[in-house]
């Protein structure tokens, strides 16, 4: 359970990170290293995105959920 709530908190983290990076540069600047700081901000908040649903996934995954149990006697 540690290892998929750890991949949930890098993924918003980048999440978060990306935000900042592609928000951070002002649309009136737009020399070369500007639009690489965005460019890199879109990756790295689509990769965050990423990176926290495989971590809700595997929370799901791996869950025990008792087996059902059927009767077929009435």
């Amino acid at each position: 359970m540690k290892s998929e709530k750890g991949l949930i908190t890098i993924g918003i983290s980048m999440f978060i990170v990306g935000i900042i990076m592609f928000y951070l540069i002002d649309l009136r600047e737009m020399d070369k290293i500007s639009q690489i700081i965005k460019n890199a901000g879109t990756f790295v908040g689509l990769s965050g995105m990423g990176v926290t649903l495989a971590g809700i996934l595997l929370i799901l995954l791996n869950k025990n959920e008792p087996p059902i149990k059927k009767s077929y006697e009435t």
